[in-house]
């Protein structure tokens, strides 16, 4: 199982696509490839590496110089910040079949009836708004459904998403569709001072050369290949980048979002941050450790957490939602290999499986009471809005935080002591994905913690939980 949260990290799951015979032509892309790797492991974000560069989904294969036989280092990334729950109160599945299974609250997209004809099979990858979804299928086409002001609706652009998109990604009220071609497509809530289902006011800068996109609560940032990043929406949430523009045209390597602001790492290992200054947009006060080093952010509603390569942690924005991190430092100078943010705290691997939390202490940032479970074997931690749920080596998961929100897992405690592969958290539930295919659900009935209603979809086959 993945520990890491993107390819900066040592321990991501690693696999390889291998080139066919015969010389890759001309006009075909390495999307080819990247539909090969989803069809592999649907739902699951991939990342193309040649050597120790990405390849884009829109990069010409020709381009690479491969010969028949070379092998392409496929990295799946564990779900991360860039995945984060945009309070949602329902889950999606996806089957080994391509199909989807939904519950949780109707409103939020629990309730996918209405579409259910064209999500039997196909199915490649879903994201979330905090009341729609948007499913990829294997033809690059794509189906939403759910709050139809909040990305449950594309007609406006629907001419655009009968083929050809490669990843979708949510924020809270609307979707980014990337293109084979690298183009981005924008869905969902117009509002919000210019709310980020309208990029219109940079849509000359999203035709192309996209390659990955992040989304704050009402904004979105996109990093393009040639390292440059596109921001829009909400002006005081990360939409409006224009204060540190000059230090985004080039060499970013990846984007990261809290609810207001967002962080990107450069490839010399420095941090921008922009946005909100409450909410992590300004990082003056830990500047000089942000210089160098760094190979991963991990944002939660208010605050970043960035690991660097000596594996201490670096904490910036609202110090009592985990941005002070001083009550914990001595534990976090070195060793940590992963950090995973809940709404309100923040929770690290360190190399030896231990956890470290730190932050509002009733959103998870107190884990006193599962402390003797945690001093090692943990390998995965999700977070929700106020809880978290970590996997051990073992396969049995251990939570904690606030109990009405999945911190108390007792009433499903027999079925979490082993299988478990995958744990993904809404705002107030989770779901665990065991190795035999099934799902287990706990936390809040109303947002998918009960999952009766859908429980004989779930006993087996199911490949991905978002």
């Amino acid at each position: 199982m993945a520990t890491s949260s993107d390819v900066f990290f040592e321990l991501p799951e690693l696999s390889g696509l291998e080139v066919a015979a015969g010389t890759c032509s001309a006009t075909l892309r390495a999307n080819c490839s990247y539909q090969c790797a989803h069809l592999a492991k649907p739902g699951r974000r991939c990342r193309l590496l040649q050597g120790s560069l990405e390849i884009a989904p829109i990069t010409p294969l020709a381009a690479l110089g491969l010969i028949s036989g070379t092998c392409i280092p496929v990295v799946w990334p564990s779900s991360s910040a860039a995945d984060r729950h945009p309070l949602s109160r329902a889950f999606a599945s996806i089957k080994a079949d391509g199909g989807v299974v939904t519950w949780g609250d109707a409103r939020a997209g629990g309730d996918s009836s209405a579409v259910a004809s064209l999500l039997t099979e196909g199915v490649v990858q879903v994201c979330r708004t905090s009341h729609a979804f948007a499913a990829i299928k294997a033809d690059g086409g794509v189906v939403a459904w759910g709050d139809a002001g909040r990305g449950g609706h594309f007609l406006g652009v629907a001419p655009l998403l009968t083929g050809g998109v490669v990843h979708v990604c949510g924020n809270s009220n609307a979707i980014a569709a990337i293109k084979t071609d690298g183009s981005v497509v924008t869905w969902g809530n117009f509002g919000r001072k210019g709310g980020s289902g309208d990029s219109s006011a940079v849509a000359p800068l999203l035709t192309e050369g996209v390659i990955q996109i992040c989304g704050s609560y009402f904004a979105f940032a996109a990093r393009k290949a040639d390292g440059s990043v596109v921001t829009w929406g909400d002006v005081v949430g990360g939409g409006d980048s224009s204060a540190v523009a000059s230090l985004l045209t080039d060499g970013s390597v990846h984007v990261c979002g809290s609810n207001r602001a967002f962080a990107a790492i450069k490839t010399d290992g420095s941090v921008v941050t922009w946005g909100f200054a409450g909410g992590g947009g300004d990082s003056s006060a830990v500047a000089p450790l942000l210089i160098e080093g760094v190979v991963h952010v991990s944002g939660n509603s208010h605050a970043f957490a960035a690991i660097k390569a000596d594996g201490r942690v670096v904490t910036w924005g609202d110090a009592d939602r985990g941005g002070n991190s001083s009550a914990v430092a001595p534990l976090l100078t070195e060793g940590v290999v992963h950090v995973c943010g809940s709404s309100r705290a923040f929770a690290a691997i360190k190399t030896d499986g231990s956890v470290v939390t730190w932050g509002f202490a009733r959103g998870g940032g107190d884990s006193s009471a599962v402390a003797p479970f945690m001093t090692e074997g943990v390998v995965h931690v999700c977070g929700n809005s106020n809880a978290f749920a970590a996997i051990k080596a073992d396969g049995s998961v251990v939570t904690w935080g606030f109990a009405g929100r999945g911190g108390d897992s007792s009433a499903v405690a027999p079925l979490l002591t082993e299988g478990i592969v995958h744990v993904c958290g809404n705002s107030n539930a989770f779901a665990a994905k065991k190795a035999d295919g099934s799902v287990v659900t706990w936390g809040d009935a109303g947002s998918g913690g009960n999952s009766s209603s859908v429980a004989p979809l779930l006993t087996e086959g199911v490949v991905h939980v978002c």
